[in-house]
């Protein structure tokens, strides 16, 4: 049996910055309102036409699989998180493994929203304990903002999210008091209507039904968001799912040396880091200047973090998220 550990890490986010000012001039809205009310002062958005979520995806792991030193020859399997795939099918994996070049190696796709990259994690962290696989690239990439409803309509959810992907390489590691000590996953699926997109779906509203219909105040194909409801789930479970990784390993909330929270809203993760009693350095934000990037929110966060020196060798860092379906879970790493 081993370990995993993450051996390099990367992000990219686009280089057109949308502020809060922006969004004012095409919807009723204005920077202190979304301030309050998330945390967010800018996000990132694509230029049509120059990134998709493959291709932001395909720029951090060039740049997670150049940091852990080794070949893209020896990555044995790509995961990738996102629900804002390039295609309806096939998924990123696969288009991951064209781009970077790689060997046939099996790809899959993981649909778990703001929980993904925790998904992901956890997912690849099995394989590596098993001996399967030595080297697993692992992307989160969201493109959000070309599905957004960009009117005073939408403002409640368009606000929020921003474009951008994150990746990590995990490898083995045969130290078991280093890596990845155990991740911990859950679902909801009562909820699942509560932070949703419904169209196009197979089940409820396909493309030719949107289409035939033409009906200018369709909302099913946007994001719709119950925001006081999902924030009082999140809240508990966020509490409850790194309790939960700190009991499996004996280990108390004053062994976190960092808490990287998905970046939902900032006053979610200012709750959390209150009910802990952690300092501003045991917890990373970085939603004021990228907004709510979903699945690759973690990886952007965790590997800025690591960058700007607040993650050290032995540091216990603890990863936790909470989204659609409604899916949550931690990760619990000894650096």
């Amino acid at each position: 049996m081993y370990h995993s550990k993450i051996s390099g890490l990367g992000f990219y986010v686009p280089d057109n910055v949308v502020t809060n000012d922006d969004l004012s001039k095409i919807m009723d809205t204005n920077d202190a309102w979304i301030q309050e009310r998330t945390g967010i002062k800018e996000r990132r958005h694509v230029v049509r036409g120059e990134d998709t979520t493959t291709t932001m995806g395909v720029k951090a792991a060039q740049i997670a699989i150049e940091r852990s030193k080794i070949a893209k020859e020896d990555i044995d399997f790509v995961i990738f998180a996102t629900l804002s795939p390039d295609y309806y099918f096939p998924g990123p994996g696969v288009l991951v493994q064209r781009d970077l070049g790689l060997r046939t190696v099996g790809a899959l796709d993981v649909r778990n929203q703001c929980s993904g990259f925790v998904y992901v994690i956890s997912i690849a962290d099995q394989y590596i304990k098993t001996g399967m696989y030595k080297n697993i690239l692992v992307i989160g990439s969201e493109l959000h903002s070309t599905g957004l409803d960009m009117t005073d309509r939408g403002r409640g959810v368009s606000v929020i999210f921003g474009d951008g992907a994150g990746a990590a390489v995990l490898s083995r590691e045969e130290d078991l008091s280093k890596g990845i000590l155990s991740t911990h996953l859950h679902s909801e699926g009562q909820h699942a209507e509560e932070l949703v997109l419904i169209a196009p779906g197979m089940g409820k509203r396909w493309v030719t039904d949107i289409l035939a219909e033409n009906d200018p105040n369709d909302e099913s194909y946007f994001p719709y968001m119950n925001g006081q409801f999902v924030f009082k789930n999140a809240v508990v479970r966020f509490a409850e799912v790194i309790n939960e990784g700190l009991q499996a390993n004996n280990l108390n909330v004053s062994d976190i040396s960092m808490l990287i929270p998905h970046q939902a809203n900032l006053r979610i993760s200012q709750f959390i880091q209150h009910k802990f009693q952690l300092t501003d350095d045991q917890v990373f934000n970085n939603i004021q200047k990228y907004g709510n990037t979903t699945a690759a929110s973690i990886p952007i966060a965790l590997t800025e973090a690591w960058e700007n020196g607040k993650i050290k060798e032995g540091d216990l860092v603890v990863l936790a998220a909470f989204g659609s379906g409604f899916t949550w879970g931690s990760v619990i790493i000894r650096w």
